[in-house]
């Protein structure tokens, strides 16, 4: 503990000096990631404690999370401010609630809610939905969007549209859900975590004694990852703070990756026009990351666009120099995961037997959906590397896994009785054949989040069906289960320390010695319902948020296809072009790779393929079914209708004759990108994504006769079958 206030100054650089001795009115620190923000606000809380401005019980410091708020209270008690209050907005707001709450209102506290979840089942129930445990973490999460926004649920609908965001299902439905949900927590006199904010906000602003009370307790506030404050919790503060200007925020607008929960950068960014007279600090000398590490965090971030780009750091790293970033690129997605887990192998192996001694603990393996940590998982324990799995569900934990396994374990013991399995052509067209009676469909769903997650987690499962029956051409759906159960027990093993698998978005607030950033492709990172330059600008930040997680070593790598002899046809994320060996510009797409890439085991050339632009209106295609189409979704389409019918009518027949589901000749959007198209020679139609080298070669003539009007070849030699000899013949 330091023994004066002058002492507490000591280690602090001279940005960080400038935070802690800003004792008085509004100061806004900028600080980027690993400069020492949590070390530069404690230590002006303790300076100013110790000083004699400050009294312990009259500060309150915010953050966002449990583990954040206990961190910053051990470090304050360490510089002798014991008795400093550090919580969440939540926890901070629901202590006052409790205090106040037979003050202004009467009686007991309502029950809170330690899961709304279970009460929001029940009000879809009441309002006849039935929504699956996907679909009800969709609903829960919109309800908890609109009340951190202060949306009522009847302006929900128009709210969304307003605000730009893409609505996992119907907004009117979800109002209802809403509406009804609202009412279940009046009747049982419960409130949950959103209602402890404007609870608190509504006591606060009703009752201007309650509100004079609080000020005097608290008289000096800090908010750390002010980027990340909500509409509601920015009422909260500025009812707390009253006309008083002792407030410090903290943030970095370049980490802003929590916009779909309401978060927004815009309360940090205006701060100084809120508060003219405010002291601007900016932090910007990285202790965290190697000088190479924070070339390519500075590169990335200096091809932003937007507002947030516009107060963008330049980090400047005070670490030795470590080793360059590695780029590799690889074949499929199992080699991909082999490759590093043979890397990471590598670094856990001590010096002197060759390799760099980094504990499991210090690596790191961050990706961007949950969906993709499985094949990780199993590379990992193929590998005999130890692995934990951080803010997610372990693979064959995830509920919607669970219920596909017992799904296919039940059609393994009924065999040829399970009609489920009619018409399925090979292993996995068995396992996509039960797993669609569970309600998983080939075409991804509309939108975002947990149904998006679900649909991933189940396509992996037939992914793994896929290699498995490639691997064993006659194995059986029982093996196939067998095998799953050989996975699940493998994955299970316990681990005391083990390599961190962990999406982007979890790992925020985090650092290892070594991170390997993986499925760097454009569909997954920018995510392909990425769609408004807004949206693909936060996928950046999330990017940016992932490579400045390491302190030293650092591996960005993609896969050119998903699986062994798939179609190479994946691009590097669009985030790397300019920074990657060999890439150029931003905006300009190279062949893919070379400059010094490794190309991993198995790597291919790529033929050279740049964004996909809508023919209609011009603009850049993320989503997959535009980019087939080669338009926005909204853009009008000049498909010929007959055409389309007339295809349809062919795939069913073809279908059903090769014994496949009709989506496994081609799918509804190929077969409209055709209608559209009507090409006219093999080359126009081999162009059209979705028609690969081998459906052309088994489809192409007869789409081709079709698209000409004419009949197509096979049906004509399936009626010269069906003729007598004599009359074939002729």
């Amino acid at each position: 503990m330091p023994d004066s206030a002058d002492a507490v100054l000591d280690g602090l650089d001279p940005e960080q000096r400038a935070v802690a001795t800003t004792l008085h009115g509004p100061v806004c620190v900028l600080a980027g990631a690993g400069t020492g923000k949590t070390r530069a606000i404690t230590h002006r809380i303790a300076y100013g404690v110790r000083a004699g401005v400050y009294q312990p019980a009259t500060v309150l410091a915010v953050t966002f999370t449990q583990r954040a708020a206990g961190e910053m209270r051990g470090r304050l008690r360490q510089l002798g401010a014991a008795g400093v209050q550090a919580r969440t907005f939540h926890a901070a707001a629901l202590r006052q609630l409790q205090y106040f709450w037979p003050r202004a209102v009467g009686g007991e506290v309502p029950r809170l809610l330690e899961r709304k979840v279970t009460l929001v089942a029940e009000a879809a129930a009441r309002s006849r939905l039935r929504l699956e445990r996907a679909a009800l973490r969709d609903v829960t999460g919109e309800i908890e969007w609109a009340k951190v926004t202060q949306t009522v649920p009847d302006d929900y609908p128009a709210a969304v549209v307003k605000a730009g965001r893409e609505a996992p299902r119907d907004p009117a439905e979800t109002a209802l859900v809403y509406a009804t949900y609202e009412q279940l927590k009046r009747d049982r006199n419960a409130i949950d975590f959103e209602d402890v904010l404007l609870l608190t906000v509504g006591i606060l602003a009703d009752r201007p004694d309650i509100a004079e009370t609080v000020r005097r307790q608290y008289q000096h506030f800090v908010v750390d990852e002010y980027q990340d404050v909500s509409p509601l919790q920015q009422r909260l503060l500025t009812l707390w703070l009253g006309e008083r200007d002792s407030l410090c925020v903290v943030g970095d607008a370049s980490q802003t990756i929590y916009s779909f929960t309401g978060a927004t950068p815009d309360h940090l960014l205006n701060f100084r026009a809120r508060h003219p007279q405010a002291t601007l600090v900016k932090l910007v000398r990285d202790y965290r990351s190697s000088p190479q590490v924070v070339h390519l965090a500075n590169g990335l971030l200096a091809q932003a666009r937007g507002r947030a780009a516009e107060h963008r750091l330049e980090l400047i790293s005070q670490r030795p120099p470590g080793p360059e970033p590695e780029y590799s690129e690889h074949a499929d997605e199992p080699a991909e995961a082999e490759a590093v887990a043979a890397r990471i192998a590598r670094l856990l192996a001590p010096p002197e037997q060759g390799g760099a001694g980094v504990p499991a603990s210090e690596i790191a393996i961050l990706y961007r959906t949950n969906a993709q940590s499985e094949i990780y998982e199993q590379a990992l324990a193929d590998a005999g590397v130890p692995y934990q799995l951080r803010g997610a569900e372990r693979f064959f934990e995830r509920a919607e896994i669970r219920q596909a396994v017992l799904a296919l374990r039940g059609a393994a013991r009924a065999g040829g009785n399970d009609h489920a399995l009619d018409g399925a052509d090979g292993l996995a067209g068995q396992v996509g054949a039960v797993l669609g009676s569970t309600g998983w469909t080939p075409d991804p769903p509309a939108g975002s989040g947990a149904v998006r997650e679900r649909w991933e987690s189940l396509r992996a499962l037939v992914r793994l069906a896929e290699d498995f029956g490639r691997a064993r051409p006659e194995a059986t759906l029982g093996e196939f289960v067998g095998e799953l159960d050989e996975r699940t027990a493998a994955q299970h093993a316990p681990t005391v320390e083990g390599v961190t698998l962990a999406s982007l978005h979890t790992a925020k607030g985090l650092e290892w010695d070594a991170v390997f950033l993986v499925g760097l492709t454009d569909g997954m990172l920018p995510i392909s319902h990425a769609k408004t330059p807004e949206q693909v600008e936060e996928e950046r930040r999330l990017l940016y948020v992932g490579v400045t997680r390491a302190r030293q070593h650092l591996s960005l790598s993609w896969a050119l296809a998903r699986s062994p002899g798939g179609r190479a046809g994946r691009r590097p994320s669009r985030f790397l072009d300019g920074l990657r060996p060999g890439s150029g510009r931003p905006g300009e797409r190279s062949a893919g790779g070379g400059g010094g890439v490794d190309r991993g085991s198995g790597g291919r050339q790529r033929r050279p393929r740049g964004p996909v632009q809508c023919r209609v209106c011009g603009r850049t295609l993320t989503e997959a079914p535009e980019v087939k189409l080669r338009r926005c979704a909204e853009c009008p389409s000049s498909m010929d209708e007959a055409l389309y019918e007339r295809l349809r009518e062919w795939r069913l027949e073809r279908a059903r004759e090769l014994g496949r589901p009709a989506y496994a000749v081609f799918t509804d959007v190929t077969l409209m990108a055709i209608a559209e198209e009507v090409p006219e020679a093999e080359s126009a139609l081999a162009r059209i994504s979705g028609v690969g080298p081998h459906k052309l070669a088994q489809f192409g003539a007869d789409v081709l006769a079709l698209c000409a009007g004419e009949e197509p070849p096979s049906a004509s030699a399936q009626a010269r079958e069906e003729l007598p000899e004599e009359a074939a013949e002729k």
